[in-house]
């Protein structure tokens, strides 16, 4: 096994951030554990980071972004290409760091934390090649042109993933960046600065600063030489970016929470798609602000759901994400494994029926963050586990008596992130799909897209992450009238 940790603390990496193109000592003294929620054990410390060390980054950041945005788009391009490279040369170093800092099963960061992660650098590479950057509108020229310094705010959940999903994009247009990763799972995050630093970067292009929302974020967010902020995090740290970013009328990119319908159409395979919705339920031990974690389903076909949903959650092997045959691993942290149990309570309390699961441990552990993968039935629309974002792997079945209903109680949420559909009638899934008002929806399970614009309606934020429009997002427009004689 590669020991992440030590390969970091030999590099003297643990106790800097990545500022100007090398290793910088931080300002303060501040530091904060890095808990393996699979022993519950404190496996490393890591600086945190004040104000000051923002403005170094920042500072940084301005200086290099001149040179770096007028650089072609060819030289972009391969630098995303060196950094593709790396990541999949060190995909191991890699899983092993996210298993370790956040519980990922190892089989499930080998398989999917890791490679989509590197999928977000390739796309943004390949979208490079051909962009548009300037385009002709009768005399007048279109020119997209990269907004400048952006703060990045990523999350603890899928924290190499939303790295790549951010500065792929930013880099590639031309911005410079500053990193602030979740401190609850910075390892993965002090790996990639060491890649980024590794396939030739140049100085201030990348930078990282370690810390937590109320003092780096809230630097970063208001800065006035930060020019577009982007987090992907909860509804509630979503508008205290977009509020300390408001009197400097800074863009703000926004992807947050979730409570995503999976509508299964009277004619669907329930054999098939019921198993299915309840792995993308629990994907990541639910810890997906797009998990499907609504199931509404026909009610004549409630028993038949039941069972099917229930003997999928037992097929779940929980336990040390280190184990190959392990499926789920400990939830990421002490506070969400907390909220988890007492929401599981709250559906017991409120009279929801329990298929599966259950408060507590599942049995035969007995330390760590392990939660019991919990199927709820008979579900209603008032309930505490229909309305709020859960973050774990508790699923909600919700009964409806016609179509139109369960469009109507797959709408009924302050959040509109993603949405599932599932039916034999092509056209007809496609009809519900579209009164879905979610940014994006799967109709019976089809493969992830990374060229698939990724992002929300209502409280789950604004703008949108991967392909073309993952790119946009970073980018200005200006016209140029009388360009073309």
């Amino acid at each position: 096994m590669i020991d992440p940790i030590r390969h970091l603390d030999e590099a003297g990496h643990l106790d800097a951030f990545f500022i100007d193109g090398g290793w910088r000592k931080p300002e303060g003294t501040e530091r904060a554990p890095v808990v393996n929620p699979a022993t519950e054990d404190v496996v490393a410390e890591i600086p945190l980071g004040h104000a000051a060390d923002v403005a170094h980054a920042v500072s940084a950041a301005r200086r290099a972004f001149p040179l770096w945005s007028r650089t072609r788009a060819e030289e972009r391009a391969a630098l995303l290409s060196r950094v593709h490279a790396l990541i999949l040369e060190r995909q191991e170093l890699l899983a092993q760091a996210l298993t370790c800092e956040m519980g990922a099963a190892i089989s499930y960061a080998r398989q999917a934390q890791v490679p989509l992660a590197a999928e977000h650098i390739r796309v943004a590479r390949d979208n490079l090649a051909g962009f548009p950057f300037i385009s002709q509108r009768g005399a007048t020229a279109i020119l997209k042109e990269a907004i400048g310094v952006c703060a990045l705010i990523t999350p603890w959940n899928w924290p190499l993933y939303q790295i790549t999903a951010k500065v792929g994009p930013a880099l590639a247009a031309g911005c410079t960046v500053v990193l602030k990763p979740s401190e609850l799972s910075p390892l993965n995050a002090l790996l990639f600065a060491e890649i980024i630093a590794e396939a030739g970067c140049p100085p201030g292009v990348f930078n990282l600063v370690q810390g937590n929302g109320p003092v780096v974020g809230e630097a970063m967010a208001s800065h006035v030489d930060v020019d577009m902020v982007s987090i992907t995090g909860s509804t509630r740290a979503g508008v205290l970016v977009a509020q300390a970013a408001a009197p400097t009328v800074k863009r703000v990119a926004q992807e947050l929470g979730g409570k995503s319908p999976n509508v299964v159409l009277p004619d669907a395979d329930l054999a098939r798609c019921i198993p299915l919705g309840v792995a993308a339920a629990m994907r990541n031990l639910g810890q997906s602000c797009s998990a499907p974690t609504r199931m509404l389903v026909p009610r004549r076909r409630l028993a038949e759901v039941e069972a099917l949903a229930g003997q999928a959650a037992a097929s779940f092997v929980v336990g040390d994400p280190l184990d190959e045959a392990t499926t789920h691993g400990p939830i990421a942290n002490r506070a969400q494994y907390a909220r988890i149990q007492s929401m599981i309570e709250a559906g017991l309390a409120e009279g929801a029926k329990l298929v599966i699961g259950g408060p507590g441990r599942p049995a035969g552990l007995k330390a760590g963050l392990y939660a019991r993968p919990t199927v709820f039935s008979d579900v209603r629309r008032d309930m505490t586990i229909a309305r709020e974002e859960i973050f774990g792997p508790v699923l909600a079945i919700m009964a409806y008596d016609t179509v139109d209903e369960a469009i109507e109680i797959a709408n009924d949420t302050v959040y509109g992130l993603g949405a599932h559909v599932h039916g034999a009638d092509i056209d007809a899934a496609r009809a519900v799909a579209a009164q879905l008002r979610a940014g994006q929806v799967h109709i019976n399970a089809p493969a992830w897209d990374p060229q698939a614009p990724f992002g929300g309606y209502k409280r789950s934020g604004n703008g949108r992450e991967y392909g073309l429009e993952g790119m946009e997002e970073y980018l200005e427009t200006k016209s140029v009238l009388g360009f073309y004689p």
